[in-house]
Order: C-alpha cells, then structure tokens, then sequence
C-alpha cells in the first residue's frame, strides 16, 4: 500500500493523523503543503481542494479526514493493526 498523507504545519488533524501512523507502524510519504508550493499544488490537482489532512492511497484520494475516520477505514478494509 503507497500511501501519501498532505498535511499543512500546525493543523492538529493532520498531526492526530501522523501520530495514528505512527503508532500503528503505517508506512507513508508526509507532504508538508503549507510551506512547499510544490507540494500544495500536487494536493489541489489530485483532491480538487485545499483541506488537509489528505491522502492519496493508490491513487485512491480521501479528502479532508481525521484519525478516526481514517481507523475506522482501515478497520473495513482488514490493514493490519488495526
């Protein structure tokens, strides 16, 4: 699973979302898009919004969403640990 999670400094969701990763021992790319325009511009193209946190799953987007969300998705799809 290639997992891509956007995040912008100082939005406590995506920090929640990091430190669910984390934990859990989920692999992923972090891109920071509040002080990278690169990055940010990526985020806008592939979710069509600016909100973070964001994840793109295999190409799969999930705009917008927190760490519970997130659990309870990786619940219903077996990944495991959670």
């Amino acid at each position: 699973m290639n997992i891509i999670l956007y995040t912008k400094a100082g939005c406590p969701w995506c920090d929640e979302v990091r430190s669910l990763f984390q934990q859990k021992g989920v692999v992923f790319q972090e891109r920071e898009c509040r002080n990278n325009q690169a990055n940010f511009d990526e985020l806008v193209k592939k979710s069509g919004q600016t909100l973070t946190p964001t994840l793109d799953i295999d190409g799969e987007i999930i705009a917008d969403t927190d760490a519970r969300a997130l659990s309870t998705l990786f619940k219903e799809r077996d990944v495991p640990g959670f």
